[in-house]
């Protein structure tokens, strides 16, 4: 691991994934064809119970996220162009309306959510009011994942149906713990920047002023 990198867990099945993101990375440009090219490597992580430890599966009650909402950082590359993360929800509990701006692959590790996946049909750009359309929903068991490619699908929510928590996978093409997103309020058609941080690792500079709608 370069010089810089955070690594949490230490286990065998994911550091051959890790390689296999790398050298995935390094070798293809197109985003679309890395998470083609990833999806059987991340198949196989989903399906492993072995590697992922306890305390990465459960909720934190001061969650950035919200109430019950853990987001543990796994793996944080040097350059903070790919984090591995597990969002841990407790059971009936709601991440906000979010999104992302990366790409990247999200998958369900353990216990069951649905999604609601959002597109913003408004044209007022930055400071007016933001119009969202429910444009999928989704019921997630384990083993079950999905592409983020922004515009598309970029903007969800996820509530745990299982009466324990669930928790997900996220590998994602940015320091998404620590990088300005936005979340949204899609009855009082509000946007507003946020940083959900990790509930196990601190972001490294101060918090600075974040994105506008």
């Amino acid at each position: 691991m370069s010089d810089g990198a955070v690594l949490h867990v230490r286990s065998p099945v994911l550091k051959a994934f890790l390689e296999a993101v790398r050298q995935t990375v390094e070798r293809e440009p197109d985003r679309a064809q890395v998470i083609r090219a990833l999806r059987p490597s991340f198949a196989r992580l989903l399906a492993d119970s072995s590697w992922l430890p306890e305390e990465f599966r459960q909720p934190d009650p001061s969650g950035g996220m919200g109430e019950g909402v853990g987001n543990y950082l796994i793996y944080r590359s040097a350059a903070r162009d790919l984090s591995l993360m597990s969002l841990v929800l407790g059971p009936g509990v709601s991440t906000p309306v979010h999104d992302h701006l990366a790409w990247g692959i999200v998958g369900l590790y353990a216990g069951r959510q649905e999604e609601w996946v959002y597109r913003r049909t408004d044209a007022n750009g930055e400071g007016g009011p933001v119009d969202l359309t429910v444009v999928e929903h989704n019921r997630l068991s384990p083993g079950d994942f999905y592409d983020l490619l922004p515009p598309e699908g970029d903007i969800h929510q996820v509530r745990t149906t299982s009466a324990e928590p669930s928790a997900s996978i996220h590998l994602l093409g940015n320091d998404i713990g620590c990088v300005w997103r936005h979340r949204y309020e899609p009855e009082e058609h509000r946007v507003q920047p946020f940083r959900s941080g990790y509930s196990n690792e601190p972001c490294p500079e101060p918090l600075q002023s974040g994105p506008t709608g």
